[in-house]
């Protein structure tokens, strides 16, 4: 399995959205996306992509698994 790359927020929102997951708000340079009652909040700067430890804990929090994760990162 290789380690997980860097991502640029656009795509982890793409990702987010095909898991089930709906655009409630953004605020500033974060957008908040929520399923059900679990919220989760995306950093959204401009030609910076997420790091590696955040993209962990997103995909952590959200439940899904990392072979999940490549195959929804490659469809975005």
């Amino acid at each position: 399995m290789p380690k997980i790359p860097p991502v640029p927020p656009e795509k982890m929102i793409k990702i987010l959205k095909a898991v089930g997951f709906v655009e409630v708000r953004q605020k500033g340079s974060h957008v908040i996306l929520k399923k059900g009652k679990k919220l989760m909040v995306v950093p959204v700067h401009k030609g910076k992509p997420l790091k590696r430890g955040l993209v962990r804990l997103i995909i952590k929090e959200v439940g899904i698994s990392r072979e999940e994760f490549f195959k929804l990162l490659e469809e975005a």
